[in-house]
């Protein structure tokens, strides 16, 4: 495989980190202000900085990479909707308290299993950045885990909130594992984890807190739900943009 097509796939696997970190950390930031108590407002809204702050060491590399002078804040705020490539789950509305932890524990359950392994990659900036996001995504696994089973094995009402949450956003699961040539090739140069690993690893993780939770799989016809890594997305990703990316659009000389 030519250097060209390497650097081109490891650009492209960044954004797709870096991506997915930011759409969801601004998701997990709408809800400053907003959560059931004080300790889950402040503890939602330093796991979104943890997010903004894993996309802004992931998107300088790829700009890097690429190597047209874009740092992070272009990628993030000069790029459409069809430029993105953040995982669909990200994007998806927060609903209630049960959706979002549902959400956060599928993402961070994810990520745990990627950036565990990606600790190992050829790539030095890989590694670096996988060894210090881990220890961040390990509390948010546990903290969201927490919250799953106490949810889930709580009062008919809040089991009935987060089994709702399951049946819905499970429609976008298939997306987190709908590789594709560029997936295999990061894999296959040593960049980046098997798929399939990440895959058994997430499923264990989800599974056993599920059992605790006395949650059930739901079984869907999600074929239409995937395409992120192709610059498919829901309609909900252009809202998101519009509201983010405005000031940067409207004052592209503005600094702090």
């Amino acid at each position: 495989m030519s250097n060209d097509k390497i650097k081109s796939d490891l650009i492209e696997y960044s954004l797709r980190i870096g991506d997915t970190s930011l759409i969801h950390g601004h998701r997990l930031g709408e809800w400053c202000g907003h959560a059931p108590i004080l300790e889950e407002d402040i503890a939602i809204t330093n796991m979104a900085l943890d997010y903004i702050g894993q996309t802004k060491i992931i998107l300088n590399y790829a700009g890097e990479l690429e190597g047209k002078g874009r740092d992070c804040d272009d990628l993030a705020y000069r790029r459409d909707a069809r430029e993105f490539r953040n995982l669909l789950i990200a994007e998806c509305p927060n609903g209630d308290f049960a959706m979002t932890i549902i959400k956060q524990f599928l993402i961070s359950a994810y990520n745990f299993s990627l950036y565990s392994n990606l600790t190992k990659s050829k790539d030095e900036t890989l590694a670096a950045f996988a060894e210090k996001s881990v220890k961040e995504i390990a509390y948010h696994l546990r903290h969201s885990g927490d919250w799953v089973v106490r949810l889930g094995d709580g009062t008919d009402e809040s089991h009935r909130r987060i089994q709702n949450a399951v049946n819905e956003i499970w429609l976008f699961v298939d997306d987190l594992f709908d590789v594709d040539e560029v997936d295999r090739n990061i894999a296959e140069q040593k960049m980046g984890p098997d798929p399939e690993v990440v895959k058994k690893e997430w499923n264990e993780i989800v599974t056993s807190r599920f059992k605790d939770a006395h949650l059930e799989i739901p079984t869907v016809n999600n074929f239409l739900r995937v395409g992120s890594r192709q610059g498919n997305h829901t309609e909900h990703l252009g809202y998101i943009l519009a509201e983010m990316q405005f000031l940067p659009r409207a004052y592209p000389d503005a600094t702090w």
